[in-house]
């Protein structure tokens, strides 16, 4: 899978100086931070609602995008797959290949604050 996952990385790399109007990729990336992390959060919900219908193909088809939304995002943040990799042989190494980082071990001051995805509201019509 890593293999994959690269591959689809150096594609995306590859895209990013492409015609936004010719690249599916480019577009998203010149679209900014906001609307790829709307993609990868829509395509998190498909996951969960094919998984919840008991729809096992349709849960590859959209952990596919999933996986394509989340290196988009990877590229535009400067994260390498090869960095995450990492991350999850420290884990491994300390709890285990299926575990997560206990939420009791994370300092209070590194955790993350919620932000709004769009700044700007949309006014209803009446």
């Amino acid at each position: 899978m890593t293999d994959s996952v690269g591959r689809l990385y150096e594609a995306v790399i590859a895209a990013r100086g492409t015609d936004p109007a010719k690249s599916r990729t480019a577009r998203l990336l010149r679209a900014g931070r906001a609307k790829m992390a709307k993609k990868l959060a829509e395509e998190a919900v498909e996951v969960v609602i094919d998984a919840m219908h008991g729809q096992p193909e349709a849960v590859v088809r959209e952990s596919a995008d999933l996986l394509y939304n989340l290196v988009v995002l990877w590229v535009h943040s400067g994260v390498h797959p090869s960095d995450v990799w990492a991350e999850m042989r420290r884990r491994e190494q300390m709890f285990g290949i299926a575990e997560k980082v206990p939420k009791d071990l994370v300092q209070s001051s590194s955790r993350r604050k919620v932000v709004a995805l769009e700044s700007r509201r949309i006014r209803k019509r009446r």
